[in-house]
């Protein structure tokens, strides 16, 4: 009968690291989270083979390395390489956050009215919110180097900080509001993917100086 109890005890044990309060998901069934922190580099994230791998890492540190993780960036055509668009390389969703609300359940949705991207859910791989528009310091902006239909922009004028390799005075990336408030209420200034872009430069300070930290979106992709 003992032997039993103990059983039993361990299997609530188990049931109690893997699923949280009122039935949500758990870390590992995570599929879309804001970064905690960036490259410290500004924009200069490594390309988006170093954004993919920091992606990654935050999510191994919580349980949610099993899936493969890529950064919501877009890159523009330079050199003979073609352009990449940030809603190809996520997957299909749906795409939720560590609390086990739904971000989207498709691409369509997430470009469309329907993504629900907000301050409330918009939170990073360790489930907690991040500074948005009001907190000190303010760190609403995200780097997407994207359009708002999530495709990227033409040659020419620099919109990814050259394609995520720039921390320097020179450049500018597009930026999104993960808690969907801007300078006035229109849909551009809301947006989640393409309210402005950077001022003076790809730097960390430069970053700081419009309202981020470096930080971006990350999606697991299967």
């Amino acid at each position: 009968m003992r032997a039993r109890w103990i059983e039993c005890a361990a299997a609530a044990g188990l049931l109690a690291l893997t699923t949280s309060p009122g039935g949500a998901q758990t870390a590992a069934e995570m599929t879309f989270f804001v970064t905690s922190a960036g490259s410290g580099k500004g924009a200069d994230l490594g390309g988006l083979q170093g954004a993919d791998a920091i992606c990654q890492r935050l999510a191994q540190a919580v349980g949610a390395g099993g899936k493969t993780w890529r950064a919501y960036l877009s890159t523009q055509a330079t050199g003979g390489a073609a352009a990449v668009n940030a809603r190809d390389r996520i997957g299909a969703g749906p795409w939720r956050n560590a609390k086990g609300a739904v971000i989207a359940s498709s691409v369509a949705d997430l470009h469309g009215a329907a993504a629900s991207l907000t301050k409330q859910t918009a939170l990073n791989e360790k489930g907690e919110p991040v500074n948005g528009a009001g907190d000190t310091p303010n760190q609403h902006d995200m780097l997407t180097g994207s359009q708002a239909d999530g495709t990227a922009f033409g040659p020419g004028e620099d919109r990814t900080c050259g394609n995520y390799t720039k921390s320097g005075a020179e450049g500018a990336v597009m930026l999104g509001h993960h808690d969907r408030r801007g300078l006035d209420d229109s849909p551009p200034a809301k947006s989640w993917n393409m309210p402005h872009l950077s001022r003076g430069g790809c730097s960390q300070e430069a970053l700081k100086g419009t309202g981020g930290a470096g930080l971006f979106y990350c999606f697991a992709a299967n």
